[in-house]
Formats: structure tokens, sequence, C-alpha cells
């Protein structure tokens, strides 16, 4: 009964367990629905936080019907995360540019307050303003001891960074330069009925995220020979070569994050990788030989380069920056997959418009529906309950739109 009051709220846009509980007192499709039951709202609230694992499982369980039915026969889904606000504001959240920023300004008011006071002192020792200036001097002492203690804190968490009322919340880059306390919830959407075949909440950005989203879309489609639209957001060779391992065919565009031309010196996508010779062309003709093998970054990287070519080139202040050493390409080992994908991604230019047109749609339609508010729970479980709602009942509606409530219908009491 508690779980159809839910659905219900979420599907209307009634998140708020005091708000569902007027709505079960006075709204007759509620009063329906719940047979006349009226539970207060601790009762409503406390089985969201006490369920988190059975509201978990009707999303996935839906998810199941939904692929009984037939609805993912294309196997092809789009992933993508979206910062969603929590409880914690940004005045309750703490880094060290943060509390660096405000130690020394406190330490700047301290030292001009002290000042004051020695003034007032040679003016007039009897002066009351000495008391008014004593107590501020106080304060500011009580609160920069206070901040110092937080200082400590964050340079002890692993993150770097501490959020006081909730403390699983970051803060992340939303849009540009703007940050914001929140939480990014990744998802992974079908291209077929935008349907949210899996998601999962986390509180760090999308690189690094790929092989773990794709492996909940294939269990959720019970199949490991899915593709796998992501933006350059995801971009990290190892992450998407653990994805392809388990039979993911993924398509990833990658972001030229070089200062090469900024610098005004030949960018690496200039040099041409010849694969029967194993060496690189480089921009005045000459050939870069594999010279070694080197670990950067934790991946195994073939090093190229030419002294001799590099030496006597005409053209070498436009190559490298060094007075002695040769300009260098290192490759991955494992390059030849990541091309392989960008060959597909350039075979079908529209992927990554299917990408933007199927998993914004979702996120967009939650976000209309929760309005310009932010998660009403607080931690890891309380959210990830929170958001299974959500995408339970968007992925309800969804089905209902598509297929219509008779066909619905019968499918559940097949």
């Amino acid at each position: 009964t508690l779980l159809k009051l839910y659905i219900y709220g979420y599907l209307n846009r009634i998140q708020s367990s005091r708000r569902l509980e007027k709505e079960a007192n006075r709204n007759v499709e509620l009063m329906w629905l719940l047979e006349r039951l009226t539970p207060d709202f601790k009762t409503i609230a406390d089985f969201r936080k006490d369920n988190g694992k059975g509201i978990k499982n009707a999303c996935r369980s839906f998810i199941d019907l939904c692929r009984k039915m037939n609805m993912f026969s294309e196997a092809v889904v789009a992933i993508d995360g979206s910062k969603f606000k929590a409880v914690n504001s940004k005045e309750n959240n703490f880094t060290p540019q943060k509390l660096k920023f405000h130690i020394d300004r406190f330490e700047k008011h301290i030292e001009a307050y002290l000042t004051k006071l020695d003034q007032a002192d040679e003016a007039d020792p009897n002066s009351e303003g000495k008391t008014t200036i004593a107590q501020k001097i106080t304060w500011m002492k009580q609160r920069l001891a206070e901040l110092k203690s937080m200082e400590e804190k964050v340079q002890n968490h692993p993150d770097k960074q501490v959020s006081t009322i909730d403390p699983d919340s970051r803060l992340l880059k939303t849009k540009g330069m703007t940050r914001a306390v929140c939480y990014n919830v990744q998802s992974a959407v079908d291209t077929k009925h935008h349907l949210i075949i899996a998601h999962e909440v986390t509180n760090t950005n999308d690189r690094g995220q790929f092989t773990r989203v794709a492996e909940l879309a294939q269990s959720a489609l019970d199949r490991k020979d899915i593709t796998v639209i992501a933006d350059k957001g995801y971009y990290s060779r190892q992450d998407i070569k653990n994805a392809q391992d388990t039979g993911v065919t993924a398509f990833v565009p990658k972001g030229d994050t070089s200062g090469s031309e900024k610098n005004n010196i030949f960018n690496k996508s200039l040099f041409r990788y010849e694969h029967d010779k194993d060496t690189y062309i480089c921009p005045a003709g000459n050939e870069l030989q594999y010279r070694f093998e080197s670990i950067e970054k934790g991946l195994p990287l073939k090093v190229y380069f030419n002294i001799a070519a590099c030496k006597s080139c005409p053209i070498r202040s436009r190559c490298t920056r060094a007075k002695r050493d040769p300009r260098k390409m290192r490759r991955w080992v494992h390059e030849e997959e990541m091309e392989a994908m960008q060959q597909r991604l350039n075979a079908v230019p529209d992927t990554m418009l299917i990408r933007k047109q199927t998993v914004e749609h979702p996120f967009g339609t939650i976000k209309a529906w929760m309005g310009s508010t932010h998660f009403l729970t607080r931690r890891f479980k309380n959210v990830s309950t929170e958001m299974s709602l959500h995408v339970l009942a968007y992925n309800l509606k969804r089905v209902i739109n598509v297929l219509g409530v008779k066909a619905l219908t019968g499918a559940i009491q097949a």
C-alpha cells in the first residue's frame, strides 16, 4: 500500500512525506488507491528509509518486465551523468581553498581589531568601546579555532572535502564553471524507447564510470553484446578497454586536451602512424621509430623518436620547445582499439546526436517533476532509494505513453 502511495506521489510530483499525508486525507484517487487508509508522514517517511532494497528491486523488476515485452530488442544504450542538488548547501561544504580564504580573512580582521583596541586604550583607558571590541575579538578567535579544526578534518579526508549536512555529497562542476554541492546520477537509457534501464548515484565526475554503468546495463538487459554511447567526458582509454573486454561495443569521442596549438607547436594529430612499420611520420616527413616502452599514469606506453632527424630538422622550432631532446610520440599499447572505435564513430556521424536526444530526455523530465529543488534525503543509501522512485515513476509513465495502459496491465497480469 505504501509503495502504491509513493509511486502515485512521484508520478504526480508529490515527493514529500508530509504532502503525501495531506493528499491521503483529501485526494479521492488516493482514498480509493489506499482503501481509505491514512498513514501519517512519519510512517510514510520510514517506509522509504527502511525499504530501500525492496524499492530498488521493484525498479529492477519493472525493467525485467519491459525486457520480457521485447522493448530492448536493439540493445543500444546511451549513458550520461547529471548533477542533482543535495540537501547540503555550499556554505556547509569546505575545501582547502575555501578554508584558507576564510582563515586568512579572520586573521586579518583580528589583527585590525587588535590595532583598534590599542588605539582605544591610548585614547581613553576606561572607554566602553573597548569592551565591544574585546568581545568581537573573542568571537573571531573562537571562529578561527573552529575553522582550523575543520581544516585539519579536510586535510585528513580522502577527497580533501567535507560536507557537514550530507557527508556523502560533493562540490562538483554543474554547467560551465558553476559549482554546486550535489550528487552525480549515472544512467543508461535505451535509445529506442528512452527508458532508464540502469542507474547509480555517485559523487564523482563522469570519467572512470563507463565500465561500471555499462556492466549495469548488461545486467539489466541480460546480455553482454550491447552498444554503449557516451560523450567525451567518459573518455578514459583503460576504462573503455575494460568495458569492451566484457563484450561492449563502445562509442566515445576523444576530446583534444593538448595545449600544443596554443604554444604554436605541431599537435599530435599531425603525426601519422604507420601500422605496417610501427612508426610515426612527422609533419616534416621523417620517420620516428619505436625505441622503448614506459609506464606513465599506470598505462604501458610505446615511445617513438628520431634523434638524427630532429637535430637537423628545419621546422624543429614548430615541433618542440626542448633545446636538445627530440620530439617524442607516446602510444598506448592497446591504441588500436581506440582507433577502431574512432573509425566506427566516423562511419556513423549522427551517433552523438542520438546520444543527446536519448539521455537528456529522462533527466529533463525528472528534473521538471522535481522542480527547482534538491533531493529530500541524505546519504548514499537514502538518496539512491529516492532516485529509484523517480526512475520507476518515469519508466512507468513512459511505458504507458508507448504501449498504453491495457498492454501494460496485461503484461503485468501475464
